[in-house]
């Protein structure tokens, strides 16, 4: 019968010397530390493991999975209508009209875009989302 292969390795290979003439330690994954990607402090890994805590890496799912900010809600005072407040926008003729559903230019409906008003410098129909898109702090991505 012929002898187990750990039988003939009798021998260990040499270990290598650093610069500081020690012995180089050997690789064990159980002690390399690495940085969390939220907090970036200095831990041990579990497998995979990616954040120092449980909340590290709840907090890192939460700002993943954020929902965007809700546009305001804008409450129409009572006695006004609706369609007095509302902007039109004449897909053929690319015009704005405040409160006129029907396009006299084109003879087409008009397509509703949101509540707004006129312009205080220019007089032409703005609504409100263009005044509060323009406000908007940018998304930030990770």
């Amino acid at each position: 019968m012929p002898p187990s292969r750990n039988d003939n390795e009798t021998t260990t290979a040499p270990t290598a010397l650093t610069t500081h003439g020690s012995a180089s330690p050997s690789r064990n994954d159980n002690e390399t530390t690495t940085r969390c990607l939220l907090c970036q402090a200095a831990f041990t890994p579990i497998r995979r493991q990616r954040y120092c805590t449980p909340a590290c890496r709840q907090a890192a799912w939460r700002a993943r999975h954020a929902l965007p900010a809700s546009p305001p809600t804008i409450v129409i005072p009572q006695g006004i209508s609706r369609r007095d407040i509302t902007v039109y926008h004449c897909p053929d003729c690319d015009t704005r009209a405040l409160g006129q559903q029907w396009c006299h230019d084109c003879h087409r409906p008009r397509t509703r875009l949101d509540i707004g008003g006129l312009c205080p410098h220019c007089d032409e129909p703005i609504t409100i989302s263009d005044i509060t898109d323009q406000h908007r702090p940018p998304a930030t991505h990770r």
